[in-house]
């Protein structure tokens, strides 16, 4: 399998530290918020990787945190905690607020088929972690107090900007405009890995620490709970291009720092997704969602099919018409696949066969659109038998997830449909059309279209 690494800006061969097995972090969402479809892009991605590594036969542990704390509003050390915002916006507690937007978050994570990791940590989970790393850091000389916070010192290392090859000199205070230089930093790349009650007398969200009551910095969460759950050695870290600079960038440093060795091999990130304005962003007003899709009547799955046809690290941009189009475009693929009877003999040779192009297009940094392809290919093939394609279609959707076998009734039913269609083919032949009508009918109110065309009558199952 080859992937783009960021850390070395090209395409690697990928290789894990221990091998057959994959150690995965991805980074999850601030729930101070709806997650927009722009956010649930990135979580698609991420799927498709996760999914794409065990289909390749790797054993895979997943971990993603839960942003409920230490989030700012810019980029620097800066600005309320999100969080704090939320809070003061709807008149809640932060940990209502988190567990609203962490229900919300979830309910549109699985709208779109995405696996849940086999560990979700909120970041208040894991204080005890970042206090631990946080002492061994300025024991180490890697930190220092000041203001009452506690700072990592960027410059004890010989390529803070590894990830980003940034200069020093190049990089303004932040990454966003609007952002404040924090005085008490001995440097101006600096960040923060503890906040104490100097800073935000009204912070809700506060701990007892060596240095003061006070919480923890973002980027200091993901280092405490990768490590806690998957050890010292981490194979890929996902996030989206923005999380590059500064989160990744400080995790970088500060993981490093506290283990004394390479920590991460693969850096794997996501394209924007745009509208036709920009960049999508949860600050610009109106929020879309894929449960706000879902309520205007379209299949989640459309907007995930409509990823996959577009490379994960491509901008894409949204628009309903391209939305319309996928749609359009799913429900006919599904109706083709519906119409395949489980019939003849499953053909090994020609499964392997397409099973290995399959593989192969996913391995190549996770080619999904050529991937699609390969099942378009699959459906063409007039040397597969139908058993032989269903086959291959489940294999596939254990990648693509895109529910493209919809529930299909029992054998016996099936075999009662058949006869059905049959029975309105004798009838059409004799000119009985009412009859033939009312078999249609009856079959739709079953939630059984028929579809009729050049080579006869073939059906589909309605969703409900």
């Amino acid at each position: 399998m080859k992937l783009y690494n960021t850390l070395t800006r090209k395409i690697e061969e990928f290789v894990p530290y221990e091998e057959g097995k994959v150690k995965l972090y991805t980074c999850g969402p601030t729930v101070y918020h709806y997650a927009h479809i722009g956010n649930i892009r990135n979580y698609i991605g991420h799927d498709v990787l996760d999914k794409t590594l065990r289909y390749l036969g790797y054993d895979v542990k997943r971990a993603m945190n839960i942003t409920d704390v230490g989030h700012l509003t810019s980029d620097s050390d800066s600005g309320e905690d999100k969080m704090e915002v939320a809070r003061k916006r709807e008149h809640k507690s932060a940990m209502e607020i988190a567990k609203f937007y962490t229900d919300a978050f979830f309910d549109d994570f699985k709208l779109v088929n995405c696996r849940m990791p086999e560990v979700v940590s909120p970041a208040t989970d894991n204080i005890d972690e970042y206090i631990r790393i946080i002492t061994t850091l300025l024991d180490k000389g890697y930190a220092y107090l000041s203001g009452g916070n506690v700072y990592f010192d960027t410059t004890k290392l010989d390529d803070y900007y590894v990830l980003t090859n940034h200069q020093e000199d190049n990089l303004v205070v932040g990454a966003r405009e609007g952002v404040e230089e924090d005085s008490n930093k001995r440097n101006q790349a600096d960040f923060v890995l503890w906040f104490t009650t100097s800073k935000f007398e009204n912070h809700e969200l506060l701990w007892d620490s060596p240095w003061g009551r006070g919480y923890p910095g973002w980027h200091i969460e993901c280092t405490g709970i990768s490590i806690k759950y998957l050890g010292e050695y981490l194979d890929i870290h996902g996030g989206g291009v923005d999380n590059i600079f500064p989160h990744h960038t400080n995790e970088i440093a500060q993981s490093e720092a506290y283990l004394g060795h390479k920590w991460c091999r693969y850096w794997f990130h996501n394209e924007h997704l745009l509208d036709e304005t920009g960049k999508m962003s949860k600050s610009t007003g109106a929020i879309l969602t894929v449960s706000t899709l879902k309520e205007k009547g379209y299949d989640p799955l459309a907007f995930r099919f409509m990823c996959l046809n577009s490379h994960y690290r491509k901008q894409l941009v949204f628009s309903y018409d391209a939305l319309d189009q996928a749609f359009s475009t799913l429900k006919k693929l599904r109706s083709r696949i519906s119409s395949i009877l489980r019939e003849g003999e499953v053909q090994s040779h020609y499964i392997a066969s397409y099973q290995n192009k399959f593989k192969k297009e996913l391995e190549d940094d996770l080619n999904t659109a050529n991937a699609l392809s390969v099942l378009y290919e699959v459906l063409k093939d007039n040397q597969l038998s139908g058993m032989s394609k269903l086959t291959l279609i489940e294999d596939f959707d254990q990648v693509l997830s895109l529910d493209l076998i919809q529930e299909k009734k029992s054998v016996s039913n099936e075999d009662f449909i058949l006869e059905q269609i049959k029975r309105r083919a004798e009838a059409k032949k004799s000119r009985d059309f009412i009859l033939a009508d009312k078999i249609r009918d009856d079959l739709l109110q079953q939630g059984i279209r028929l579809i009729d065309g050049r080579e006869g009558t073939t059906y589909e199952i309605i969703d409900e």
